[in-house]
């Protein structure tokens, strides 16, 4: 079982935003300010222990777990500039680990060999499916289960509850869809940008509303492919967000944008999303 602890604390905006780690991994948790909190400094063995000295405890409010994109990490502008329009616009409470490998966790020897190979195809022109696609499908098989002990542990906190979302693209869709396909909390999600080699099977599992977005001219993902995984969604419910462009236009504030409009309505409908703009 994995130990969550608080290490750093800070408020600002209207957002409270706190380090944490999980066992030793990594990630941080971005929370309306007046949330009830325990120590940044608490070590106690179980957040059910800490969550007991927090007085009073906040009505709970939606949790959405982020994962960020390959070779960024937990504090990257997009989780942050995402995190705030969640939590200033929606109420929500918002969580993301780094991925293995990335942020301030070490890479392995493994890892070293899969980057080279992936700035080499880069180099070279070539196709970069081969090389992200089991990369990225190896961080997502430590990553699940990494996901499903860090919504254990944070809806035992004061404040947080149900449902939950997900959003992420790139490699947080390589987790994601594994994930949310497992994970039957997860009530929502917001994916994009990946191929479906890897993803098909569990995308077919997934029966939540999806949002999905992919770039029209993505030089680094064939549309094809992108549409190929949006088809297999099992979802009843389910959009496409078509934006042009190639893999680096990616419009983060519209989308972004959108995610918070689509997660609130799923999430918690009653709330008022429309706010969720500057971030």
């Amino acid at each position: 079982m994995h130990s969550l602890a608080f290490t750093a604390e800070s408020a600002a905006n209207g957002v409270l935003t706190r380090d944490f780690t999980l066992g030793d991994i990594p990630g941080v948790l971005w929370s309306p300010a007046a949330s009830a909190a325990p120590p940044a400094s608490s070590s106690s063995s179980s957040p059910a222990s800490r969550a007991s000295s927090a007085s009073p405890a906040p009505s709970p409010a939606p949790l959405v777990l982020l994962g960020h994109g390959g070779g960024t990490h937990k504090k990257h502008r997009a989780m942050t500039g995402r995190a705030h329009r969640l939590v200033t616009g929606s109420g929500f409470h918002v969580a993301v680990l780094d991925a293995p490998g990335h942020g301030d966790r070490p890479r392995g020897e493994r890892d070293e060999r899969d980057v080279a190979a992936l700035r080499e195809a880069q180099a070279a022109g070539a196709p970069e499916g081969p090389v992200v696609v089991p990369y990225n499908a190896r961080l997502a098989e430590i990553a699940v289960p990494e996901y499903r002990a860090l919504l254990d542990a944070l809806l035992e906190l004061p404040g947080i509850g149900g449902p939950v979302g997900y959003a992420g693209v790139g490699l947080g869709t390589a987790i994601g869809v594994p994930l949310v396909a497992a994970e039957p909390r997860i009530r929502a999600a917001v994916l994009g940008l990946h191929w479906p080699d890897a993803l098909t099977e569990a995308a077919r599992r997934i029966t939540v509303p999806v949002e999905y977005a992919v770039q029209w001219d993505d030089e680094r993902i064939p549309r094809e492919a992108c549409l190929a995984l949006f088809d297999a969604f099992g979802s009843r419910e389910k959009s496409l967000h078509a934006n042009a462009g190639r893999h680096v236009d990616f419009p983060r504030h519209v989308e972004a944008d959108s995610a918070a409009r689509f997660l609130g309505r799923h999430l918690r409908p009653q709330a008022d999303t429309t706010a969720a703009t500057a971030a």
